[in-house]
């Protein structure tokens, strides 16, 4: 199964299936760690490309515009304050109401321009590499739009008005899905977050009511136009778990060890039904671990995750600003050495010492 492309490989992958390697590619890397591999390139895909990923992503195009120190307004309506990380984090919201809501109108999801940066990537890499686009489901847009502590105060007190945020949320990303399909996207992934590293941050029972059928139908809407998609969700997603995979997603990442969650298990139990992405510590390996700590988490993850397919390798979440640059690059060494198909489990095996 020699050549195959990037694009080829993850495709293969979110179909469950063998590739001619497990893929990688990752949601974000930080500036620093890009500057220390590859100082000579500026952005997220020039750096993938340089150094071997299988992925490009881009977003839709919103206008963002200052707001103060650190701080950028989307054309959304919230404001986002910008710390050492490249996301930003909400501090001011546009909907404090159901008045509010009402008289809130989402950006323009046909707007000229909207779909520069895809139109540039499909340009740029297709049929070369898979190009991905960030979209979103059913949590980060009444989020952003309310603030997360008012958000999850309105999932008891206001739940008419949750959903028809949820609502909004999912006809506007089903309408970019269908603009990004016709341009040329390989895959969407959405990385609307639910949950902590100690359980999800509402009930199941509230999760089922009020955002697990929108989360059916933005998945059914993917499906619908040909789109795998990725769900995100890093944290303790146990106990929501069977109804995210009931609502359809093509790979769900990243199977976030800090929020106990086992690569094995959900091997073992959801293989056959959903691809998996995942799950190299970001938290501690990554960051605190010597190079071998980094070896051998690379191969348990390939030993967990590979076997039949279906798997891409990444982080457990993102390769942030704490990230050794060293140890993303050895994560990836060892990942050429040992995740080419058919594996040698021999090779993933862990050494353990002899006793004396």
């Amino acid at each position: 199964m020699a050549g195959m492309t990037s694009q080829e490989r993850v495709l293969r992958a979110l179909r469950r299936k063998e590739p001619d390697r497990v893929p990688t590619f990752e949601w974000l890397i930080a500036k620093n760690v890009r500057a220390a591999l590859c100082p000579e390139t500026r952005t997220l895909n020039e750096f993938a490309v340089r150094m071997g990923l299988d992925a490009v992503l881009v977003d839709p195009d919103f206008r963002k515009d200052p707001a103060g120190p650190g701080r950028l307004r989307s054309e959304w309506g919230y404001v986002l304050e910008y710390g050492g990380e490249e996301h930003g984090v909400e501090v001011e919201s546009p909907i404090h109401s159901r008045d509010d809501f009402d008289r809130y109108r989402p950006p323009d999801p046909h707007a000229p321009g909207r779909y520069a940066s895809l139109e540039q990537a499909v340009r740029d890499f297709k049929g070369q590499f898979a190009i991905g686009v960030h979209l979103n489901d059913v949590f980060s847009i009444p989020r952003y739009l309310m603030g997360m502590e008012a958000l999850l105060l309105a999932i008891a007190a206001e739940p008419d008005l949750v959903s028809a945020l949820v609502n909004m949320s999912v006809e506007v990303n089903l309408a970019m899905a269908r603009e990004v399909a016709a341009r040329g996207a390989d895959f969407v992934w959405t990385g609307d977050d639910y949950a902590g590293n100690t359980g999800p941050l509402m009930s199941p029972n509230s999760f089922r009511t009020l955002f697990w059928p929108g989360l059916c139908r933005v998945a059914g809407g993917f499906r619908e136009l040909g789109l795998p998609f990725i769900k995100h969700c890093d944290g303790n997603i146990k106990p929501i778990l069977d109804l995210m995979i009931e609502a359809g997603p093509d790979c769900l990442d990243p199977v976030d060890p800090q929020g106990g969650m086992d690569l094995g298990e959900m091997k073992a139990k959801y293989g056959g039904r959903v691809a998996l992405k995942g799950n190299v510590d970001c938290a501690q390996v990554l960051t605190f671990g010597t190079q071998e700590d980094v070896i051998a988490e690379t191969k348990r993850a390939l030993r967990q995750g590979a076997p039949g397919g279906g798997y891409i390798l990444s982080s457990s979440n993102s390769i942030h600003s704490a990230v050794r640059p060293l140890n993303y690059r050895m994560m990836l060494e060892t990942l050429a050495r040992h995740g080419r198909y058919p594996l040698r489990r021999d090779e993933l095996e862990e050494r353990r010492p002899k006793s004396e």
